[in-house]
C-alpha cells in the first residue's frame, strides 16, 4: 500500500511503526502554509523588544525569562520534536537517548565537580554517537568519518570542560534556527524573506554584540549577579567587564528569542506537530501540555525566589531531556535521514494564514 508524500512522491507505508531506515530524506515539509505579516512582524517587534531589555537589564531578563518560561518552552519544544520526528524518536534508539540523558540529569543532579562534568561530557556525546550509529549503519565511511570527529570533539570538551559548557548553553539558544529552516520549507511564498529575519536574529544581531557595535546602549553595571551570569555565559579566556556584558547580553537575547519561538511561533504555525505528539501521549493533549508547563513553571518560580541557586540546579537537571534530545534529532537532520510518522500515514493538508 502507498501515499503519496507532500511533494507528490509514492512512499511506501510498510515501514514498521517506530522504524526509519539510513537512506530516509528529510522529514516532508508538512501542510503547505501561506504565511501572513502578522508573524513576521511579530517575530521582528519580539527581537527589537528582547535586545532592548537585553541591552539595558540583561541579568533581570535572563532570570526572569527563566522563571516565567523555562520549564514551559520545555514542555512544550519536546512536545513539537516528539511529534514531529515521531519515527526518529521511537523504538530502541528512544529509549536508549532517554537512558543517556537520565544520566546526565544525575550528573546534574551531584555537587558540581570536574568528574560529574565528564561523565556528562561523555554521556553528551553518547548521544551523538547513537544518532549517528543509528542513523549510517548503512554508510560505513560517513560513520566511520563521524568517529573521528565525535572522538576528537570530546577530547577537546573533556581538556576544556568550562569551555564546553559556555558553548553549548549558547547553542541551545541557536538550535531553533535549524527547526525554523526544517519547518519553512512548507511555506508557499516568502521563505527568503522569512529566513532572512530568523538568521538577523540568530546570527547578526549577536555578531553585532560582539563586536561591540553596540556598546552605546549597553547597561555598565558588572558586579552581583550580573558578574556571576557573564562568567557562565562567556569563554573563559575572554571574560573581562566588557565583554562579558556582551556574552550575557548574547544569552539573554537569543534566550528571549527562543522562548518566542517555542512558546508562540511554532505552537500556532506546525499544529500537526502538537497532534502528533497527543496521538503518542493522550494524557497531555489539548491544554494539558500547556497548564502541565504552566503549573511546573509557577512551582518553578516560588523556588527561584525563595534559593536561585538551587532553582537553577534543579531546572538544570530537569532541562536536560529537552536540551539534550533535541541534538541528536538535529545530526539526523544535517545528515538527512529521519521522516515522521504523520507524513508517513496521511495526505498532507493546504491551509492559508491570512493573519
Amino acid at each position: 500500500m502507498a501515499t503519496t508524500t507532500s511533494t507528490g512522491t509514492p512512499t511506501s507505508t510498510g515501514t514498521p511503526t517506530g522504524a526509519w531506515t539510513p537512506t530516509s530524506a528529510w522529514p516532508a515539509a508538512g501542510p503547505t502554509l501561506r504565511l501572513g505579516a502578522a508573524p513576521q512582524a511579530g517575530f521582528a517587534l519580539a527581537g527589537a523588544l528582547a535586545l532592548a531589555l537585553a541591552l539595558r537589564a540583561p541579568t533581570g531578563l535572563a532570570v526572569l525569562g527563566l522563571a516565567a518560561f523555562g520549564l514551559l518552552h520545555n514542555v512544550l519544544e519536546l512536545r513539537y520534536v516528539a511529534g514531529r520526528f515521531a519515527v526518529v524518536l521511537a523504538g530502541p534508539l528512544l529509549r536508549l537517548l532517554i537512558l543517556l540523558v537520565t544520566g546526565i540529569v544525575v550528573c546534574r543532579l551531584l555537587p558540581p565537580s570536574r568528574i560529574s562534568q565528564s561523565a556528562e561530557i561523555l554521556l553528551a556525546y553518547g548521544l551523538l554517537a547513537a544518532a549517528c550509529w543509528y542513523g549510517l549503519r548503512g554508510r560505513p565511511l560517513l560513520l566511520a568519518g563521524s568517529a573521528v570527529v565525535l572522538a576528537g570533539a570530546a577530547a577537546g570538551s573533556l581538556a576544556f570542560p568550562a569551555y564546553h559548557f559556555v558553548v553549548l548553553a549558547h547553542l541551545h539558544n541557536v538550535v531553533p534556527l535549524v527547526f525554523l529552516w526544517e519547518w519553512s520549507r512548507r511555506l508557499a511564498r516568502g521563505r527568503a524573506v522569512f529566513l532572512v529575519l530568523q538568521f538577523t536574529w540568530v546570527l547578526l544581531v549577536p555578531a553585532l554584540l560582539l563586536a561591540g557595535v553596540l556598546d552605546g546602549w549597553l547597561a555598565t553595571s558588572s558586579g552581583g549577579w550580573t558578574q556571576r551570569l557573564a562568567a557562565a555565559y562567556t569563554p573563559p579566556a575572554w571574560l573581562g567587564p566588557h565583554t562579558g556584558l556582551r556574552f550575557l547580553a548574547v544569552f539573554a537575547f537569543l534566550q528571549t528569542m527562543h522562548y518566542v519561538v517555542w512558546v508562540w511561533f511554532l505552537p500556532r504555525y506546525a499544529p500537526e506537530a502538537a497532534e502528533g505528539f497527543e496521538a503518542r501521549v493522550p494524557a497531555l493533549s489539548g491544554a494539558r501540555a500547556w497548564a502541565l508547563g504552566a503549573a511546573a513553571g509557577g512551582l518553578l518560580a516560588v523556588l527561584f525566589a525563595v534559593d536561585y541557586a538551587q532553582g537553577r540546579a534543579l531546572y538544570a537537571a530537569v532541562a536536560s531531556y529537552h536540551a539534550y534530545l533535541e541534538f541528536p534529532v538535529l545530526l539526523m537532520l544535517v545528515l538527512g535521514l529521519g521522516t515522521t510518522r504523520r507524513d508517513l500515514t496521511t495526505r498532507p493538508k493546504r491551509f492559508e494564514e491570512n493573519a
